[in-house]
């Protein structure tokens, strides 16, 4: 597929974007918030398009499906986003050398953001909205599987661009097929950088075959660590929330690590997952505490490839360990680096797993499943980032932001 007069569109448009300002890139933001909630019948219907091309067991079912309350979140997402302040033109650093020249370090925009992401339509929304408040352009690669939903949004999009005369091209959503990755993934000299979101193996396959700049955003394999001291009734409310909420996202509850002196206590922490129907992949150690005491047809022992793994799905593994090492030692071995999370109340403990785990976000006494743009502040997010080089963590408007130096002088020369 040749995409090339799109991708020089998008190129074109970054221009008209630095002419708007903040205060129109709101007003926007705000209109489709509202045009959102006007058309959702019309998001929903489209969204059901979809819904019957994919299995209610698949795991993406439910990052795929659209709800009233769903479009109310991502509407309020939007205005929460026009609130905030624009880190444009921020200045990082400013000093006078010796010689006069007087030197600013600004914040601006990357340029053109390409985003390839599946079963993920809110997707669309949210990379829009962090993109024209960061004055970049959004190049849109959505999966074939959100094809009706993600069409259906861009055109609310564009509608409300249209109405406030801007450049329809700072939105781009490219045709879903195969063809059109590959034509993003070359677009050197158009598109400044790609970002992936969803599956390891959507990941990992632009990671490998992407000619532009990536920013990974990683899979969760999640671990939460119970230790010897932890609050059985607070763990067991934090544990139940972590892996149920919603099953299909990064940040969901994959692999429970249990100190041995809290087996015991075992049956009780997982008790309420049963009601979820959560299948347990359970270690020699634990299934033993828990056979008897958690359903038969949902509780079997754990094989090697149970660890490591991102379930997005009602399934659980569970580690016993000795100590708070042991424990390191397997999210060191297994995490991909996206939220790991300690229950207990020493510390001793809390500190030397807060500093030593090395993770995107860290927790203590608390639901891995605040990783999320939003519940940081930020409004919505671009993805996690689980990388350690320019974003890390859940990406709002300054990681959608590089910097450049101004330099002022008064006809100083170098000798």
């Amino acid at each position: 597929m040749n995409l090339q007069h799109t991708f020089e569109n998008a190129k074109s448009a970054t221009r008209s974007l630095s002419e708007l300002s903040d205060k129109k890139i709101a007003s926007v933001l705000v209109q489709l918030a509202e045009e959102l909630l006007k058309e959702q019948s019309f998001i929903i219907d489209e969204n059901q398009k979809d819904l019957l091309r994919m299995s209610p067991e698949d795991p993406k079912y439910d990052r795929l499906k659209i709800t009233k309350s769903r479009i109310a979140d991502i509407a309020t997402d939007l205005v929460n986003v026009s609130k905030l302040n624009s880190p444009l033109q921020k200045v990082l650093l400013e000093k006078t050398l010796p010689n006069g020249l007087n030197l600013k370090k600004l914040r601006v925009p990357l340029g053109v953001v390409g985003v390839i992401y599946e079963a993920r339509p809110n997707v669309t929304i949210d990379v829009f909205s962090l993109c024209i408040k960061t004055g970049n352009v959004a190049v849109l690669k959505g999966g074939s599987d959100a094809s009706f939903s993600n069409e259906a949004l861009i055109s609310l999009v564009h509608k409300v661009l249209d109405a406030n005369h801007i450049n329809k091209h700072v939105a781009i959503l490219l045709p879903p097929d195969r063809s059109a990755t590959e034509a993003l993934l070359n677009a050197v000299g158009f598109v400044d950088v790609i970002i992936p979101r969803g599956s390891h193996s959507l990941i990992k396959y632009v990671r490998e075959h992407s000619k532009v700049p990536v920013i990974e955003t990683g899979a969760g394999i999640v671990h939460t660590f119970v230790d010897e001291t932890a609050n059985i009734e607070k763990s067991q409310a934090i544990i139940f929330n972590a892996k149920t909420r919603r099953v299909s996202v990064c940040n969901s509850l994959d692999c429970l690590i249990v100190h041995k002196q809290k087996l015991k206590d075992l049956p009780y922490l997982t008790e309420p997952l049963s009601s979820a129907n959560v299948i347990i992949y359970a270690d020699e150690q634990s299934f033993e505490a828990l056979k008897n005491h958690y359903p038969a047809h949902l509780l079997f022992p754990a094989k090697e490839e149970h660890f490591g793994i991102e379930f997005l799905d009602y399934k659980l593994s569970i580690k016993t360990v000795n100590d708070l090492e042991s424990a390191l030692n397997h999210i060191a071995k297994y995490s991909s680096k996206h939220s790991e999370a300690i229950l207990s109340e020493n510390e001793e403990n809390i500190n030397r797993f807060l500093s030593h785990v090395d993770a995107a976000a860290v927790y203590a006494n608390a639901s891995t499943g605040f990783t999320d743009g939003a519940q940081f502040g930020l409004g919505a997010e671009i993805g996690i980032s689980t990388q350690k080089l320019h974003a890390r963590g859940p990406m709002g408007l300054e990681e959608l932001t590089s910097y450049k130096w101004i330099i002022v002088g008064t006809g100083q020369v170098r000798v």
